[in-house]
């Protein structure tokens, strides 16, 4: 059984950095074909932010982070990594770990919250002085 836990959220000043950790196991390599980042505000539905691919390496990020968040991972260890910098009071929200996406054309597919498996629990970040 596939399992993903979130790290690294908390409570961070405008301006600060967060480095968001997502340990998987369970499964096999190609469960973890795709790992992506999403984020959650009350009210609102799932947003895809950032993802990559394991075949190439390949990664994908929303307009709304693009240039201040990094995506990686390692696979040998199963761990996703999200790298928040420049962070801004609307980045606040529950921050969830996803991974899936065997088969896909991950370039169309990736935020697209239902395509993925396996959800972690996710992970509070508060931007906020």
């Amino acid at each position: 059984q596939v399992q993903l836990v979130e790290s690294g959220g908390g409570l961070v000043q405008p301006g600060g950095s967060l480095r968001l950790s997502c340990s998987a196991s369970g499964g096999f390599a190609s469960d973890f074909h795709v790992i992506a980042w999403f984020r959650q505000v009350p009210g609102k539905e799932r947003e895809g932010i950032a993802a990559i691919a394991s075949h190439d390496g390949s990664v994908y990020y929303s307009e709304s982070v693009k240039g201040r968040f990094t995506i990686s991972r390692d696979n040998a260890n199963k761990m996703g990594y999200l790298q928040m910098n420049s962070l801004e009071p609307e980045d606040t929200g529950v921050y969830y770990c996803a991974a899936g996406g065997v088969g896909w054309p991950v370039a169309r597919m990736w935020p697209v919250a239902n395509e993925y498996d396996y959800w972690g629990q996710g992970t509070q970040v508060t931007v906020s002085s």
